[in-house]
């Protein structure tokens, strides 16, 4: 069985890799059954050591279009894809020209490739709660529902969007097994700040946690939707195995959040690491960012991802439990994991 990862080097990317390099056996439509010979992952930086160096793994670094126009990459054979790389949200608003051709050509050229194979591949395509969104005069419904028409108000959403009916219609014409799903805001995300608009969504914890301060754009009462690393991947492998009378419609699915504002974030943090911490961040509104944000949805009824088995995290405060067991090297002081409603 042979698995492509598009932006497999990235955190969620890899963190799906492994998840699945360390499964016995994965179910795929149309193959039944299998165990997993070999995994591609593309992204413009090669994969961290330990995927690199399991022989099942076949990187493939640069930038995804030219590697597909180029036919560096070819996906013969290949039984599924999960499309994760992408231009992130801040960068597309500010850039039209690298939205259109990361999200657009890249997600077509992929597409392309992926119909042409002598069975059809299973396509899994991340997706975004950016497709939603409330224009001047309009307000967005109190719970996103799964057959909620989007109504995007940034590029980033709009592109989101288009590949999502691409894949639909794809699938509609049986070139592809295609799933759409509609990620949270994971948090938290290790490493550096990225262009998205959601970044400080990971920073705020990330940075005071590390003993560096961490600017907070939005104002405290703003509401969000998160999820953690490991129900993002396990709603990405569900994605990848459920059988398609299980899966259901092309209609993309929205996967399980936790509903909380950024205020309640900083009051988790400085239950998880004392006010001290908590201090590290420095609230100031960015209206560019604020103007993003505000816009996504932030509660949703998840009747589909909940028929597959998925939920949504516990509480704020469990995920920083989660991403400092997975980082503890990135841990600069004490904490305490004393749950609270």
């Amino acid at each position: 069985m042979r698995i492509l990862i598009t932006g497999g080097s990235g955190f969620l990317g890899s963190s799906l890799a492994r998840t699945l390099l360390q499964a016995p056996a994965l179910h795929l439509e149309g193959r039944g059954e299998g165990v997993l010979s070999e995994l591609w992952l593309t992204d413009r930086v090669a994969p961290p050591t330990d995927l690199a160096q399991d022989a099942r793994v076949q990187a493939y670094t640069g930038d995804l279009l030219d590697l597909l126009e180029d036919g560096y990459l070819r996906l013969e054979g290949v039984d599924a894809v999960v499309h994760l790389a992408a231009a992130v949200s801040g960068d597309c608003e500010a850039d039209l020209d690298l939205g259109l051709r990361s999200n657009l050509a890249t997600s077509l050229a992929l597409l392309q490739a992926a119909r042409h194979q002598a069975r059809q591949p299973v396509f899994v395509f991340a997706s975004s709660v950016a497709v939603f969104g409330a224009g001047p005069g309009q307000s967005l419904p109190e719970r996103i529902q799964d057959d909620t028409l989007p109504t995007p108000q940034s590029s980033y959403g709009t592109q989101k969007f288009i590949v999502e009916q691409w894949v639909a219609d794809y699938a509609r014409r049986g070139l592809v097994q295609g799933r759409n799903v509609r990620l949270m805001t994971v948090s938290v995300r290790p490493g550096r700040p990225n262009g998205a608009a959601s970044s400080f969504l990971s920073g705020m914890f990330r940075e005071p946690l590390a003993g560096q301060p961490c600017v907070v754009p939005v104002p405290p009462e703003t509401a969000v939707a998160l999820a953690s690393t490991d129900n993002t991947v396990r709603g990405l492998r569900a994605a990848l195995c459920t059988p398609a009378p299980v899966w259901g419609p092309a209609q993309a699915v929205n996967f399980p959040s936790l509903t909380t504002t950024v205020g309640e974030m900083a009051q988790a943090l400085a239950q998880v690491a004392g006010p001290a911490v908590a201090g590290r961040l420095e609230w100031c509104v960015d209206p560019r960012i604020q103007g993003i944000v505000s816009h996504w949805p932030s509660r949703f009824d998840t009747r589909r991802a909940h028929a597959l088995g998925l939920s949504p995290d516990a509480t704020v405060q469990s995920l920083v439990r989660a991403y400092a067991a997975r980082h503890p090297e990135a841990i600069a002081c004490p904490l305490t994991f004393t749950e609270t409603p």
